[in-house]
């Protein structure tokens, strides 16, 4: 249609809001990188907390805990105003084209596959009972099966009136009004001002070498500083000459302390301590590998800086510019809350943030919440070479990790890549490790003192990921084999 790559992930971001509601949708919050015009352009598509939001509110309407579900775990949406961001900046075809397929979809419905059925009747459970969600996704009284047809047909009005307005319906005309009277109903602190003042806001990537390559990801409020720590730790390991159990034992340690850093020090920039600079400086990266013993696993601590569900889409085209782009409700359908007549499943990303008074992400009005989703991308010797990204909560920087390894350290081609066994870091420190794996790299890891659970989860445990990679005469893809994914051009 005379599209680029931006049109073209935008398309495919609107069409996997009804294909897989669970892990997207139109109430959700978004990220991007994109490389277009000579440069690198993050987007941070992540909202707000309403105004009304504090600890105390919290502690005098659910003693003090962040439910995970309903309205109160719900920030403004941001995922639309991010649509509209990229297509106002970059793109060449109006929303109303965009919107077609997913329009399309909503309302003739669409055949649910295997992997999408077993998906709804393992998410669908935690949610059902909040308000609106049975009347739109379990219309016959239970999740859709393999082999029905699903139709969403309110998501279909709400994405047209998007279209038509360049989003501006969802945040101050008749959807915002809908959203506004749902949330009053209920009793939720959600009011006009919050979503009327929402805007994404354009910024630059942060950015680290490894291996003669330049990795990309945005900044704080997301994780992807946690990937790029990890990274710069392992830059002072040779991997590549390592065997793959000593090699997963090194990435787990970084990982580790990568992470407890983050949960330490992340959260909304504007309240942290220190600066994307001040975390990834090379002195401090470095000694922090040197507290890495190769032989024995060691509990992660806290270092002392230099003061100074979900989806992924990769899209690229024949001038040259390249998307990475990532959008979630959070956990599976969010708040679980549905906006009557809209479509509208709200994210739960205030379920992301702190009651720990002087943390740096703890609850407050007007602040964005400590994020998950996290777009990457490389490039070599100052030239575009990867977009890539990989769902799954806190699987994403270790996702991140581990492709990263494969493709550079490893030479893997991006399909490889996507298909290699993972393992995953638990909140209670054990390492999850995915069938498949190979048995050495187990009993490797276990020698080591690893607590090892295996794990045949794979559906949703270990993440899906996405990768174009540009060769000298196009690109390259690999998906996933893990979920339903797609190549194609």
């Amino acid at each position: 249609m005379g599209g680029n790559a931006v049109d073209a992930a935008l398309a495919a971001a609107m069409a996997l809001t009804i294909v897989e509601p669970m892990a997207c949708g139109i109430g959700g919050d978004a990220f991007a990188i994109i490389s277009a015009k000579g440069r690198l352009h993050g987007l941070n598509g992540s909202g707000r907390s309403p105004r009304a939001w504090t600890a105390g509110y919290f502690q005098e309407r659910h003693g003090g805990v962040i439910p995970r579900h309903g309205w109160d775990a719900v920030t403004v949406p941001g995922v639309v105003g991010a649509w509209q961001a990229m297509s106002a900046r970059f793109g060449r075809l109006p929303l109303q084209s965009l919107a077609g397929p997913a329009i399309s979809l909503a309302r003739e419905g669409f055949e649910v596959g295997p992997l999408l059925a077993e998906m709804f009747a393992r998410t669908v459970p935690a949610v059902a009972d909040q308000p609106g969600f049975k009347e739109v996704f379990c219309p016959k009284g239970k999740p859709p099966a393999a082999g029905e047809t699903f139709q969403l047909p309110g998501a279909a009005d709400t994405l047209q009136k998007i279209a038509a307005s360049a989003g501006r319906d969802f945040y101050e005309g008749e959807i915002a009004q809908r959203m506004l009277w749902h949330a009053a109903a209920h009793g939720a602190a959600l009011r006009a001002p919050d979503l009327a003042d929402y805007e994404p806001e354009w910024l630059e990537p942060i950015s680290l070498g490894y291996k003669g390559h330049e990795l990309y990801e945005l900044p704080p409020n997301g994780q992807g500083i946690a990937a790029l720590s990890a990274l710069g730790i392992l830059e002072h390991f040779d991997l590549a000459a390592r065997d793959p159990a000593e090699a997963a034992h090194l990435q787990i340690e970084a990982m580790k302390l990568a992470f407890a850093d983050l949960y330490h020090y992340v959260g909304d920039p504007a309240h942290m301590a220190y600066d994307s600079r001040q975390l990834l400086h090379p002195d401090y990266l470095e000694a922090r590998a040197r507290t890495i013993d190769v032989k024995r696993t060691h509990a992660a601590t806290i270092g002392t800086p230099h003061r100074g569900d979900t989806v992924y889409v990769a899209a690229a085209d024949a001038e040259g510019q390249m998307v990475s782009f990532i959008q979630s409700t959070y956990t599976p359908f969010g708040s679980g809350v549905v906006v009557p007549g809209t479509g509208i499943c709200m994210q739960n990303r205030g379920w992301g943030f702190s009651m720990t008074p002087a943390h740096p992400n703890v609850v407050a009005g007007g602040k964005r919440p400590f994020h998950t989703i996290i777009p990457g991308f490389v490039k070599a010797r100052g030239q575009d070479l990867m977009a890539f990204g990989l769902i799954g909560a806190d699987m994403q920087p270790q996702g991140h990790v581990q492709l990263i390894h494969h493709l550079l350290d490893r030479g893997m081609d991006p399909t490889q890549a996507c298909a290699q066994p993972r393992w995953r870091i638990l909140a209670s420190g054990e390492i999850a490790i995915e069938q498949g794996t190979n048995e050495a790299v187990i009993q490797g890891l276990l020698a080591r003192g690893h607590r090892v659970v295996r794990s045949n989860d794979s559906l949703l445990g270990f993440g899906a990921a996405q990768v174009v990679v540009r060769e000298e005469d196009g690109y390259r893809g690999g998906t996933d084999p893990r979920r339903e994914g797609l190549v194609a051009g």
